[in-house]
């Protein structure tokens, strides 16, 4: 970053600063709060089943706030962890024996030791401090005083592979049982709403977590994951290994084959992959409000396009060019985040944002930071948690 850069943020630190300590105590209440809120967590600890093409939840935009979330939400997988591998453990068994219950998770006062710097006495986290800081860190190609939607797209994405690094990391740590830092086929464990093949137990029965899904997570054969091939194993969408795009390819057949003849036919195609792969190339696009009619002139020309070999059905290596689609990945995520953080802050509408913009729309990035018992008019925005 430049000189001038930096005289340039270092300036407008500072006006912001004074104008926000001169302003008098019963001044514009709401415009007070934008920037002073009191920090509440709320855990995106989850322990329904994952859908396989969406997006299930949101990396807080602020890391400070990230790292104090995966803390609780450390100590709440740990608790379900213990009441599900070791009964004895459990609300009930420490009932009977007249046991105290855990508590629910809740932050612990260490979390916030990192935040201690951007809470004022009454415990409210100061918004405007924190985007200051974090602003020319998001707005460094090029360094020009905006963040744009490439900048802020790759700041989304980064803070997302560090989230989804720590929960695979927690997890081989689960299912490493000899705890050489790798994880067999034989040392995983299912989910358990994941049901067997044949099986009548409750559960959903998918050829994800089969051996077959592991073999191609596999990178280099030696039938073990290491962290990096195990959090493909876990997240395929965001995976650069060859061997398992091509097992997403075979189980989206295996899925759409309605007919199990191996293949996709044009009807299969119309009527499950066509809209995933236009609603992914048209954000705004809504496919359900079409008729049929209208929608199949394209998809008839996406069909012809994918089908190379013009046998009039889609193979699994056809589909490769339009798994992307069908399975989006963190980057997709990351990037219709900060097209809509934008839309919402950029208040000249010129597609870019200022550090002003932002310190004016505090609870487009904030969203979990909110009270319940103050500020009733405050506009609060969950879209995307």
């Amino acid at each position: 970053m430049g000189k001038t850069s930096v005289i340039i943020y270092i300036t407008v630190a500072i006006v912001l600063l004074l104008l926000i300590s001169k302003s008098p105590q019963n001044s514009n209440h709401d415009s007070h709060s934008h920037r002073h809120r009191r920090l509440k967590l709320r855990s995106n600890f989850t322990f329904a089943p994952p859908s396989l093409n969406h997006h299930e939840r949101h990396v807080p935009f602020d890391p400070l706030v990230a790292d104090i979330e995966r803390k609780r939400e450390d100590r709440e997988w740990e608790k379900r962890y213990l009441e599900s591998h070791h009964p004895e453990l459990t609300r009930s068994s420490m009932s009977q024996h007249g046991e105290a219950m855990p508590a629910e998770s809740q932050p612990e006062w260490e979390d916030f030791m990192d935040a201690e710097d951007y809470l004022n006495d009454e415990e409210r986290f100061n918004v405007t401090h924190r985007l200051v800081l974090l602003f020319p860190k998001i707005d460094v190609d090029p360094a020009d005083g905006f963040v744009t939607e490439p900048e802020l797209t790759r700041w989304n994405l980064a803070q997302t592979e560090k989230e989804v690094l720590h929960r695979t990391q927690r997890e081989l740590e689960i299912h490493d049982k000899n705890k050489d830092g790798l994880v067999s086929f034989s040392e995983y464990e299912p989910p358990s709403w994941v049901k067997p093949s044949g099986s009548d137990s409750s559960g959903i029965d998918m050829g994800w977590w089969k051996e077959e899904h592991f073999n191609a997570s596999d990178a280099d054969g030696d039938g073990l994951l290491n962290i990096t091939e195990f959090n493909d194993f876990l997240h395929p969408a965001d995976t650069k290994n060859p061997k398992l795009l091509n097992w997403l390819c075979k189980e989206e057949i295996r899925e759409r084959d309605s007919d199990k003849d191996g293949r996709v036919s044009f009807k299969e195609f119309f009527h499950g992959l066509f809209d995933l792969v236009r609603n992914y190339d048209e954000e705004d696009h809504n496919s359900e409000h079409q008729s049929d009619d209208s929608r199949e002139a394209p998809a008839k020309k996406l069909f012809s396009q994918l089908d190379k070999d013009g046998d009039r059905f889609l193979s699994d290596v056809e589909l490769l060019p339009i798994i992307g689609k069908l399975h989006p990945s963190e980057h997709y995520y990351a990037k219709q985040q900060a097209d809509y953080v934008i839309q919402q802050a950029d208040s000249d509408k010129d597609g870019r944002l200022t550090l002003t913009e932002m310190i004016d729309s505090p609870y487009v990035f904030y969203s979990a930071i909110f009270s319940d018992d103050e500020d009733e008019d405050f506009e609060y925005h969950d879209e995307f948690r």
